[in-house]
């Protein structure tokens, strides 16, 4: 009687959009996800990529990157960790202000409005973050702090400015770092980008280099983010070898990786902008055409002139030469644009017979082409060496294997001051800068006295002034120049009339520390306390998008290290562990965009199905790590599970304990989905609740203690309706501070198994019986399984193989 009154009781409709709001608004009025320091409690900081707040809102790739650390969040507070789970926003840069010149706005007016839209949109799909926390990288109270870390540096030798040539975007109008335009094209709009000589800002990440890549050792990286960190880095060990000019005191430095091969040097090649072009011209015969192919190079994006396959061109530099240290040989120097002057020492040593770009360059300009290893004929093909090929034509050096000989020749040239072991970067100096308005000011004077003076610190945060008018220019020059009240200053140091700095920081000034500020976001007087940074740091899970692995997070790992060098951190590296989500294509099978017409927009999903519609989906559509492409009708079978979740209700038995006949599906599914949600297995979490789902509904009923810690499982997906359902079901507490199930490893072995029989290699049935059935068991069970009866009976059983609770496997006759 009491049963089928309790089944009446909870016999109603699920309605996503009511129940979905009443726990959100639940939520923020107890502020239930604020995080405090709490020294009795281990602590577990989870860590997304802060949003860019464009006006295109929320799309379903920030859903897929979120949602993870969500599940991972909620899980560990019911594990008994004090989480630390924060949200912000990377609010400065290009996408806002070109949106605001387009529309007439101030870009402040347009980050406001669109931090609104976001938060609103985050707030729907019921994320647990702590709201309090949130930072702003545009608010002078963050940016303070940005600005004072840039001043650090500069102290401490680290910023500096020099003319170079920049890659310059003619749409954007603004100066971008080799990661921000790669492939030759602005990675913002997409326009191709071109050289520019300008005095720039430079940070010295190249002197962190080192600490960088041995510090992957011991991180729990992704191998691929660990890989892409190691190949943007691209450190590599050799030799600096000095080739004296010819009639001169100067000598063109060059590095190369195979000091083995020096007496291979058939010429030499510069790049275009080489100073010694400048300082020899008096000596150099053809100068009309060198200048010539000059004014061609600065015409090439660095992608052209270094990454893209082309004929190569040149010219060589008549009337200029080198000797060879070792072998005292004469050695041409031409141009060429494949080399730039940002990398190694802007000169390369060329050896044509085992460098294929030098032996394309050799043939085309019929330059001699000599081995330096015993191999075929160099003539037609360039041959790579092994490390245990013979060295030949190399003087002393002959007959010692090509790994010998690197360490011989470094010797030698080391011992005869011609040249040092040296260990280079492929990584240049970071160009750190932008000519644009919005953006943090760099907080230094410039004073016809004094040079370059630092802002004092107690005179932070330098902020933008409050114009109308801040349109890029076409020279490359920041807007902020023509604004004299702003630019116009007193130095400082001497007093005399100067003028600020009118470049201001790129974007990932303030995503490189943001994860630092969430552990004290209200701190006037420090970036963050001592108590805060050594108990919430290091961040323990950081997931983000692969597209920032060779920038953000190099940068990041880079501002956090020299942090940690001047004693404001306590731990060298930023982050333990990285993970990264695969991109969600649209229904089409392309990456969504709005040409495309594929993107799916997740508010509409939110109010057709509901929010826990949605997180389930996005952690159920695929491998997480891999791309996976967008289904309508899988939304909807989501849907559809939540509906029987729900109505798990009009099947309870009273019971507080798990049934006999559910207690081994129970553990298992404890298991599986605490194991695989440490993996990042999302999807196979899912299906193993949608199988014990199964299973509920074809035994037609579940305990109340089973949906007790069913839902627990689920809460960190779908929290909405495991909160509702955990309230009617009048459980103890609250849901959000229930305990996360355990699961007792002898009882994930079922006690009963459906094994397979086999008669002369063949499938012909199934039996169930006890895992520890004897073979007499076996053999009695099988008899009763009239699938097998007519292959077995009269007829003769000369072998039996049983594996108790996997097979029996007969040959009969």
């Amino acid at each position: 009687m009491f049963y089928s009154i309790f089944k009446e009781v909870f016999t109603m409709d699920y309605n996503p959009n009511q129940i979905e709001k009443k726990w959100q608004k639940h939520w923020e009025d107890h502020q239930t996800f604020k995080s405090e320091i709490d020294p009795s409690k281990p602590k577990f900081y989870n860590l997304i990529e802060f949003p860019y707040p464009s006006g295109a809102g929320l799309h379903v790739g920030h859903i897929r990157a979120y949602t993870s650390l969500e599940v991972l969040s909620r899980k560990r507070r019911l594990e008994g960790y004090n989480v630390l789970f924060p949200i912000g926003w990377d609010a400065f840069g290009l996408p806002t202000e070109n949106y605001a010149m387009q529309t007439g706005e101030h870009p402040r007016d347009v980050t406001d409005r669109n931090i609104e839209i976001f938060s609103e949109q985050l707030k729907a799909t019921g994320y647990s973050f702590d709201w309090n926390r949130t930072v702003d990288t545009t608010d002078p109270n963050y940016f303070k702090w940005t600005q004072w870390i840039f001043l650090q540096m500069y102290k401490h030798g680290l910023a500096y400015k020099d003319k170079t040539y920049v890659n310059f975007c003619n749409h954007c109008k603004v100066v971008l770092a080799n990661e921000e335009s790669q492939n030759g094209v602005c990675d913002r709009c997409d326009s191709e980008v071109v050289q520019m000589e300008k005095d720039v800002w430079f940070l010295k990440i190249r002197e962190y280099a080192d600490k960088l890549l041995d510090g992957l050792e011991d991180l729990d990286f992704l191998p691929r983010i660990k890989l892409e960190q190691e190949n943007w880095i691209g450190r590599s060990h050799g030799a600096q070898v000095d080739f004296p000019i010819k009639d001169s005191d100067d000598v063109l430095t060059v590095f190369t990786t195979r000091p083995d091969t020096i007496f291979g040097a058939t010429f030499m090649v510069m790049a275009p902008e080489h100073p010694y072009l400048k300082k020899y011209e008096s000596s150099i015969q053809n100068l009309d055409e060198v200048k010539a192919y000059q004014e061609l190079a600065t015409k090439k994006t660095e992608f052209e002139r270094v990454q893209l396959a082309k004929d190569k061109t040149g010219v060589e530099v008549k009337g200029l030469s080198v000797i060879n240290p070792i072998s005292k040989e004469e050695v041409p120097i031409w141009i060429s644009d494949y080399v730039m002057m940002g990398y190694g020492t802007g000169a390369i040593m060329a050896v044509p017979a085992h460098d294929s770009r030098d032996w394309e360059f050799a043939k085309k300009f019929d330059i001699p082409i000599v081995p330096t290893v015993e191999c075929e004929d160099v003539q037609n093909e360039c041959y790579l060496t092994a490390l245990d090929d013979i060295v030949t034509n190399s003087g002393p050096f002959n007959g010692l294997t090509v790994k010998e000989a690197k360490e011989a020749v470094t010797d030698y040239l080391e011992e005869h001051k011609l040249g040092i072991r040296k260990t280079n970067y492929k990584m240049k100096n970071w160009a750190f800068n932008r000519q644009r308005y919005w953006g943090e000011p760099i907080p230094i004077i410039h004073c016809e006295h004094c040079g370059m003076v630092p802002v004092p610190e107690e005179d932070l945060p330098v902020t933008l002034p409050d114009v109308k008018e801040y349109k890029p220019t076409d020279t490359g020059e920041s807007p902020l120049a023509n604004i004299e009240e702003w630019v116009n200053v007193t130095c400082p140091v001497c007093g005399e009339p100067a003028k600020r700095e009118t470049d201001t920081m790129p974007q990932w000034a303030g995503s490189s520390w943001y994860f630092l500020r969430y552990m004290d976001p209200h701190n006037n007087e420090k970036l963050a306390s001592k108590e805060a940074l050594d108990y919430w740091g290091p961040v323990d899970w950081y997931n983000g998008g692969m597209e920032h692995v060779s920038r953000h997070l190099i940068y990041s790992r880079f501002w956090h290290r020299f942090l940690y060098d001047i004693g404001v951190v306590s731990y060298p590296e930023p982050y333990k562990k990285r993970t990264a989500q695969g991109l969600i294509l649209g229904p089409d099978g392309e990456k969504m965009s709005k040409s495309r017409g594929n993107v799916i927009n997740p508010n509409e999903i939110i109010d057709n199905y509901g929010a826990d519609t949605l997180r389930t989906y996005i952690m159920f559509i695929g491998d997480y790590e891999r791309s996976a492409v967008w289904s309508d009708s899988s939304v909807k079978g989501c849907k559809r599970f939540l509906d029987r979740v729900w109505k798990l209700q009009d099947m309870l038995k009273p019971e507080d304990s798990y049934s006999e006949k559910h207690q081994s599906l129970m553990h298992k599914t404890i298991k599986k989905v605490s194991e695989d949600f440490e993996q990042v297995k999302f999807n196979t979490a899912i299906a193993a609740l949608m199988t014990a789902i199964n299973e509920f509904y074809d035994d037609k009923f579940i305990t109340k203690k089973e949906l007790q810690d069913f839902i627990t499982l689920l809460y960190p997906i779908a929290p909405h309706i495991c909160c509702e359902i955990w309230e009617l079901q009048n459980y103890d507490g609250q849901m959000d501070d229930a305990s996360w199930p355990s699961w007792d490893e002898s009882k994930t072995i079922d006690e009963i198994v459906e094994i397979p029989i086999q008669i002369n290699g063949k499938v012909r049935g199934k039996m169930t019986i006890s895992k520890d059935a004897s073979q007499e068991e076996a053999l009695s069970s099988m008899s009763g399984v009239d699938s097998v009866r007519g292959f077995v009976e009269g007829k003769q059983i000369v072998k039996q193989i049983y594996v108790p609770g996997k097979i029996l496997n007969l040959v009969v006759k």
